[in-house]
């Protein structure tokens, strides 16, 4: 199997890097990480702790405490290291790969230098305020309204399923701000959760991603400012769909590295096994059909990426990315579970079986594997 360090798309800074998060991950992350888990959320410290290292600030302007250099091959770096090591922290790409970006491509200069500086040290933590309790993820059904009112907006309504809502300093909030105009009038309000009116729901159980802070919020006459405002009124459809592209890499790398990571574990069990008596030949095959859809799924990505940090990733490609590797990782992890013995994977203690919990969602969430479908299909003509 190819190794990080013989991957081309990576430059010498960022294996050093790479080396970097992987030090920082066993050192401040593995030893507390059973209470992220109890707790529902990574703790503050993290945040603080990945501020440090830089990872918070991937693809940001150094002026406002940014990654000197970086870009998305960075964010791959930390991903891939995290998912080595059997964890989710999906709450981290949703701030680096999803949510920070909005500002960076659309945000005013004083939105920019009231927030980014804050998002980059960890003293905020940012979530993107979409899905609600009666219209999922479909946007021209929200519910949420904004009404212009002076030099405010007026906002009642509620969100369900937010990434980092509970810990969430900022949220990118959708709202309709012309309910008669379906998705056409959708904005984006930047939320300080401290406003008057912002109230945060029950922290939401789930089947798997148990150390991801999931949660409800609602909003009562809350008051945002005008200036709040991401970008233009009626706007935010439009913004929404142009990071569409890196999300679904960003949901394609860590599934991904989830894959890689299974078969890397069962290979390690697989041998073990062997020393004490040898491995059936239907083993073998099982493991050699995962790895090889593992190196595809590798090939896949790496093209992605570099197309994405050339700023030439298209809609379809991503979808191709994240229909693949999502698929795939679910796949290759069930068949690495059938391997195992039942005893090593089947309580709250194993990597291998918290990865089949928490993959399942992968082919949800940044858009369905039928939505994957849908567009690949309306590239092809048909």
């Amino acid at each position: 199997m190819t190794t990080e360090t013989e991957r081309p798309i990576f430059t010498d800074d960022q294996h050093r890097f790479r080396l970097a998060v992987r030090e920082f991950l066993v050192r401040e992350v593995r030893p507390e990480y059973a209470d992220w888990v109890n707790d529902g959320r990574p703790s503050r410290r993290f945040w603080k702790g990945a501020a440090e290292l830089g990872i918070l600030g991937i693809g940001v302007p150094q002026q406002y405490g940014g990654l000197p250099g970086s870009d998305f091959r960075h964010s791959v770096v930390v991903t891939e290291e995290i998912q080595a090591l059997g964890m989710a922290i999906g709450g981290l790409r949703v701030h680096t790969d999803i949510g920070v970006p909005y500002l960076l491509h659309h945000g005013s200069a004083e939105q920019q230098q009231t927030w980014l500086p804050k998002l980059t040290s960890g003293d905020a933590v940012v979530a993107l305020g979409l899905s609600e309790p009666g219209a999922g993820s479909d946007l021209k059904a929200m519910a949420t309204r904004a009404e212009r009112r002076g030099d405010h907006y007026v906002v009642n309504g509620a969100k369900t399923f937010i990434s980092n809502g509970a810990a969430a300093d900022l949220v990118i909030l959708a709202v309709k701000t012309d309910p008669q105009a379906g998705r056409r009038g959708i904005s984006l309000l930047l939320v300080d959760t401290s406003t008057p009116g912002f109230e945060r729901g029950r922290k939401l159980d789930k089947l798997g991603l148990k150390a991801q802070d999931l949660a409800e919020m609602s909003f009562t006459d809350m008051a945002v400012p005008v200036q709040n405002l991401l970008g233009r009124e009626n706007e935010g459809f439009a913004y929404l769909t142009s990071n569409l592209a890196q999300e679904r890499l960003s949901i394609a790398v860590n599934s991904q590295a989830a894959a890689a990571a299974a078969v890397t574990w069962t290979a390690e069990m697989l041998r073990e096994r062997g020393s004490r008596g040898g491995v059936g030949q239907e083993a073998k095959f099982t493991l050699a059909q995962s790895a090889a859809e593992v190196a595809a799924g590798q090939a896949l990505v790496d093209q992605s990426v570099t197309a994405l940090v050339a700023d030439r990733l298209t809609g379809r490609d991503a979808a191709v990315a994240k229909l693949y590797c999502t698929e795939m990782q679910g796949r290759v992890v069930d068949r690495c579970l059938g391997l195992w013995d039942p005893a090593r994977v089947w309580d709250s203690e194993s990597a291998l079986g918290n990865a089949f919990l928490d993959g399942r969602v992968s082919r949800i969430y940044g858009g369905s594997s039928e939505i994957m479908k849908v567009i690949i299909g309306q590239d092809l003509g048909i």
